[in-house]
């Protein structure tokens, strides 16, 4: 389907920065953006808030504005902007998905787990001792290799994503991970003085 008439004149609009655009785009656009963000969670098992939705909704809507509409402005007509617009939102939703399952999955709790033992942590107490200890663990590593596990394992960058920010290709992402993690399991159990 192509573009419609309405949906041309209202990206016009949004992209001309008149008045009262960005809230027809909005009235028009928030119901698919909830849908995907609900499709997304319901296919990946994910249990949302609505507090997780309204989240979720507002990096769609910051992803679309971004460098002054820049998704908007790359918008070609080659189909309906509904269409073009599910795309950007499913990106947006499952990245942050995945992020947010990484850092659940891979916290500074978790991670001290990884590189010590498969004890549980359940006090806050114990929580507070093992970030410090996370935070020792990644001190005693090379700058580098500290700032993948911190992108890797508590931000959820992909690796593709730590070699564009770090400057580093992306083939070597993958073994300065596993060296930086043999060396807080290391570290963690003694054997590096």
């Amino acid at each position: 389907m192509a573009l419609s008439e309405i949906d041309r004149s209202l990206l016009e609009r949004c992209l001309s920065h008149k008045p009262a655009a960005w809230k027809d785009f909005v009235d028009r656009f928030m119901g698919l953006f909830v849908h995907v963000i609900q499709h997304v969670a319901q296919a990946r098992s994910v249990r949302l808030t609505p507090e997780d939705r309204q989240a979720l909704c507002s990096d769609i809507m910051l992803a679309i504005l971004r460098d002054d509409a820049a998704a908007l402005r790359n918008f070609r007509g080659q189909s309906s902007l509904a269409t073009y617009l599910t795309v950007v939102a499913r990106r947006v939703v499952v990245r942050e998905m995945v992020r947010a399952k990484a850092a659940a999955r891979l916290s500074e709790a978790n991670l001290n787990k990884l590189a010590t033992s498969d004890t549980v942590i359940d006090t806050p107490e114990e929580r507070l001792s093992d970030r410090e200890e996370v935070a020792r663990l990644m001190a005693a590593l090379p700058e580098e290799e500290a700032e993948i596990v911190r992108l890797y394992h508590l931000e959820g960058k992909s690796y593709e994503e730590i070699g564009n920010q770090i400057g580093l290709p992306v083939g070597s992402v993958g073994p300065l991970l596993s060296k930086a993690r043999l060396r807080m399991r290391q570290h963690a159990t003694g054997q590096v003085g």
